[in-house]
């Protein structure tokens, strides 16, 4: 018994070992996370992923109740009577007294549905709403995965901004050293290195502010992916790979069905279809069959001698029932689920308008920020070789330090126009991908 007794807890042990594991499995991340890992990450452990996940189960749950009533509904009943004063009838002359003091039933009944106009609706409809409840969880996906790879390329922006910045650093503290020497030598007068204190310390404020934001920016990917606060998480990625995943086709055709809120639409008018059959199928009639088995105990004898003997009785049968006149009722109802689909024809016009324009705003956006990229890649390196020659000019004592200040300038604010382009034309990418429809998830229907 010992040795049986440690085996079964040894057991449980490695259940609950199993499960810990899987739960920290489904929480784990690594730190040098990917776009894909992120987007992973947040379709696993997001709230309003799993929540729209607990409405598909929910879902499919409701449907299988509704199904039940195709089954056999079985009862049971149980009754007691005490009869004060025992019923009476006149037969003849005679005023007989018909049952006894002490009565009791046992009924176990069966009843099963034939014909029912509300379950061939359940039936009929059991599919789409499995879809219906598919596709919103897609259409949250969908959703998650366009915020979630904005976040993931912002904070990637940022980061490359506060790169630059300290690379503007550096440069202007060796600008400030080599102003002071110069000051202190008596080649120029102090404004030069007040200059270069002035800039260097609005650069180290400007700094302080995307780091700031950095962390802001963190804190925001990581509600959307759902990883706590509390867990570290650094980004990892390849700039020349983002480069060449900024390109889409343009010429792609925009085709409706393929949007999910399309979709969602044509299962809205076929659950509504099926809505105005099932009122015309109100005029069929209801048809179920019964089956029960009793047991009738009496006696005049007292309460112990009730069940001493059982009389059974048992019925098998059917009922038909047949709505005639509802005073229009019906009539009124299947007008009415026949207005309602012209409107979600209506609605599906609106949408179709409203996809097309949200596309064609997604393109032109996105050719725009395509364009300004490129010309911020080629303003970045022509303002490196300004730069680069004024620096020389300037040591040479040809330029000012106005002019080095004003090509330092240049440059950081290319390269920071850059870096915004490049986030720019990624996320105009991901609202063309959303307007033709090409983020998109498995439904199970």
């Amino acid at each position: 018994m010992r040795r049986t007794y440690l085996s079964l807890l040894l057991f449980l042990f490695t259940i609950m070992h199993g499960q810990a594991q899987d739960s920290l499995q489904t929480a784990y991340i690594s730190e040098n996370a990917t776009l894909q890992e992120c987007i992973d990450f947040a379709l696993k452990n997001q709230a309003s992923i799993q929540q729209a996940l607990i409405d598909e189960e929910i879902g499919k749950r409701d449907i299988a109740s509704a199904l039940s009533g195709w089954f056999p509904q079985i009862s049971a009943d149980a009754s007691y009577n005490y009869n004060i004063k025992i019923p009476t009838n006149v037969i003849g002359d005679q005023i007989i007294q018909f049952g006894q003091k002490h009565t009791s039933a046992v009924v176990f009944q069966a009843d099963q549905k034939i014909l029912d106009p509300s379950l061939l609706q359940a039936s009929k409809a059991a599919k789409y709403v499995r879809l219906q409840n598919a596709q919103n969880t897609e259409n949250s996906k969908i959703n998650m995965t366009v915020a979630v790879s904005k976040a993931f390329y912002d904070v990637l922006t940022t980061e490359e901004q506060v790169k630059i910045i300290d690379e503007n650093i550096a440069r202007l503290k060796k600008q400030l050293n080599d102003a002071t020497a110069r000051y202190k030598t008596g080649l120029v007068d102090k404004t030069d290195y007040k200059r270069a204190q002035i800039t260097l310390s609005t650069t180290e404020a400007e700094k302080k502010r995307a780091v700031e934001s950095i962390k802001y920016k963190y804190a925001y990917l990581k509600e959307l992916i759902g990883l706590g606060m509390d867990h570290p998480l650094t980004l990892s990625y390849n700039a020349n790979a983002m480069e060449g995943e900024m390109l889409i086709d343009t010429t792609e055709q925009l085709q409706y069905e393929r949007r999910i809120e399309y979709q969602q639409l044509q299962t809205q008018k076929s659950l509504q279809q099926l809505n105005t059959q099932y009122n015309k199928w109100t005029f069929l009639p209801n048809l179920s069959a019964f089956y029960n088995y009793a047991w009738d105990y009496r006696t005049n004898n007292g309460l112990s001698s009730l069940y001493d003997m059982g009389y059974p009785r048992s019925v098998f049968g059917l009922t038909l029932s047949l709505p005639i006149f509802q005073g229009t009722k019906r009539i009124q109802e299947i007008r009415k689920s026949k207005l309602q689909e012209t409107r979600i024809d209506w609605d599906i016009v609106n949408v179709k308008n409203q996809i097309n324009t949200q596309y064609q705003q997604a393109l032109a956006t996105y050719k725009s920020n395509l364009n300004d990229w490129r010309i911020a890649k080629e303003n970045v390196e022509l303002s490196k070789d300004v730069y680069n020659t004024i620096k020389l000019q300037y040591d040479a004592g040809i330029k000012t330090y106005l002019d080095l200040m004003t090509a330092e300038t240049d440059l950081r604010t290319t390269q920071l126009n850059y870096l915004n382009a490049m986030y720019s034309v990624l996320s105009g990418k991901l609202d063309v991908q959303q307007a033709l429809g090409d983020i998109t998830f498995n439904q199970q229907q």
